[in-house]
């Protein structure tokens, strides 16, 4: 069973970073290592025009961009 990684809502700067916006993983923790990082690195690099928030659901994992507030 694969498990997945989704970003979702993606902005500018997403688009620019050549990230992947789906991802495929063997196995659930993998996935959710892999979502942690990718928040860490939108948190480090994009414009902090947004927020993002990571949600799980069967073991998919899915990373929300959100305008911050």
């Amino acid at each position: 069973m694969a498990y997945k990684v989704k970003v979702q809502n993606t902005c500018r700067c997403f688009l620019k970073s050549g990230l992947a916006e789906v991802m495929e993983y063997d196995s659930k923790d993998d996935a959710k290592r892999e979502a942690e990082v990718v928040i860490k690195h939108m948190q480090d690099n994009f414009c902090k025009k947004h927020e993002f928030v990571m949600n799980e659901q069967f073991g998919d994992y899915t990373v929300v961009i959100k305008p911050r507030s």
